[in-house]
């Protein structure tokens, strides 16, 4: 699997699970789970996101943006420690958030990417990296995307259905994973700052929660 990390923009809305996946058996430890706090200390919204350094967490900026502090875990399985992990309110590991000067929510998708620096360090063996400059342009057109498969890491929901029946959701707090097929790159569409990747059955994908996590 294609392994290097580029932010996922998962939905309009802040937070945007893999569906269609399977629990993460510990290869990406780096990728953690955090919840977004107002001023009073009230969680406002879940996302993923990925360690590139001990104290530096990336995520999506619609993650971040309006964020008074950021309370984060790191466990596969944070749905299962509830509520002695303090999930959502008191994690192992918080943070102060910082997103993309250019960023604003009526065009999130433009300058979409947020920092959280973490108060104490995840010591691990490895963390996540980001690809050079132009190093996805190799997939633009010629057929190549047929053979571009991305993994997809994160934490929202394993199952969503419509606002009607959204009482089926299937939202538990675990790592979970997917390989979504890339569809289009540097098109009239994603233009030259995102990626659209397949999202089914066949292949998974990413649903609400998921929004910072990794491809």
């Amino acid at each position: 699997a294609w392994a290097m990390i580029a932010v996922l923009l998962a939905g309009a809305s802040p937070a945007a699970a893999v569906t269609d996946g399977w629990p993460d058996d510990g290869t990406y430890s780096m990728v953690g789970l955090m919840v977004a706090m107002d001023a009073s200390g009230a969680p406002m919204w879940r996302c993923s996101g990925t360690l590139l350094s001990s104290k530096v967490f990336l995520t999506a900026g619609h993650c971040t943006s309006g964020a008074s502090s950021v309370e984060l875990w790191f466990d596969a399985d944070v749905e299962s420690g509830i509520p002695d992990n303090g999930y959502p309110y008191d994690g192992p590991y918080s943070g102060t958030a910082h997103t993309h000067p250019n960023y604003v929510d009526s065009a999130f998708y433009l300058w979409d990417v947020g920092v959280v620096v973490l108060k104490k360090p995840v010591q691990l063996d490895a963390y996540g990296y980001l690809p050079e400059v132009d190093e996805l342009d190799v997939w633009d057109g010629g057929g190549a995307q047929d053979r571009a498969w991305m993994t997809a890491v994160g934490y929202g929901l394993q199952a969503s259905f419509p606002d009607d029946a959204s009482w089926k959701n299937v939202a538990q707090r675990v790592r979970m994973v997917s390989t979504p097929k890339l569809i289009q790159i540097n098109t009239g569409l994603t233009g030259d700052f995102s990626l659209l990747l397949s999202n089914n059955a066949n292949t998974g994908g990413t649903c609400f929660g998921d929004s910072g996590g990794p491809n």
